[in-house]
């Protein structure tokens, strides 16, 4: 059964939802960039019932200053009085709930690794987010990193239309040349105050098991593998051949599987 309850958090009321089971380990569900506690297409609820089908409690809530909650929206950065509050109040709807792992897509991924210690048992970390603020024109827009350039230039040189294309002239070729252009630039070291390096300092401190999911079509699952390579050495890592962020479509069947794989061994 779901149910719709509030909580606070430094003096704002937080509004959640708890889909009820009877297991003793349950799941937090941290949503990422601004999305509401029903993420994408409401896959982040339906996620959590299949999850509680499964028989371990779901908690899901929106942050302050997003959906249903009160409070300024400091994003994920500033999320760490959020997310421990989330967990106090879990534990206080679901009393008999023992252990609780957390699941976060993009920055609410990256949110859980750089607000430990928190009082969890275990991270299930998805295409976490490394991006730094980049400034940006109409007349010279972002590039994405140098990972998903040659991931997406190579997918097209193995497709014959984008081939034909690239014939008849109908490719841009000012765009190209950026493309090009960034990938023989060499990759900058990444600064001790990054938020790539802040990340990895803090896998390198985490006291509990994490587990890091990655679309590998997906430009930011791209962008974290080229930031963090050493984190995927150090932490178990499953890979989806797929361009979801969000895990949409048949790709919530292999995202729930792995859900659960890590709540069976929490």
């Amino acid at each position: 059964m779901r149910h719709q309850l509030s909580f606070t958090c430094e003096g704002a009321a937080l509004a959640a939802t708890l889909d009820e089971a009877p297991g003793t380990t349950g799941l937090l569900i941290v949503s990422g960039g601004n999305e509401i506690r029903s993420g994408a297409h409401r896959g982040m609820a339906m996620l959590a019932a299949r999850i509680a089908d499964a028989g371990y409690p779901v908690f899901r809530f929106d942050r302050r200053g997003i959906g249903d909650s009160e409070g300024v929206n400091g994003g994920f950065e500033s999320s760490a009085s959020d997310i421990a509050a989330a967990i106090a109040a879990f534990r206080d709807a679901a009393p008999h709930v023992e252990r609780v792992a957390a699941f976060g897509n993009c920055d609410a991924a990256s949110a859980l690794l750089l607000h430990q210690p928190l009082p969890l048992d275990a991270l299930i970390l998805a295409n976490p987010w490394t991006y730094e603020a980049a400034a940006e024109t109409a007349d010279e827009p972002a590039l994405p990193p140098a990972a998903a350039i040659r991931a997406r230039y190579l997918s097209r040189l193995a497709d014959p239309e984008s081939l034909l294309r690239l014939l008849r002239g109908e490719v841009d070729f000012a765009k190209l040349r950026r493309g090009l252009a960034a990938l023989r630039r060499p990759k900058p070291a990444a600064a001790p105050d990054s938020l790539a390096a802040r990340l990895d300092a803090a896998a390198r401190r985490l006291a509990i098991p994490a587990t890091i999911l990655l679309a590998t079509g997906d430009r930011t699952a791209q962008a974290f593998a080229a930031d963090c390579p050493a984190m995927l050495t150090r932490l178990p890592v499953e890979r989806l051949a797929s361009a979801s962020h969000s895990f949409a479509g048949d790709d919530a069947d292999w995202l729930a599987a792995r859900v659960l794989d890590v709540m069976a061994r929490v």
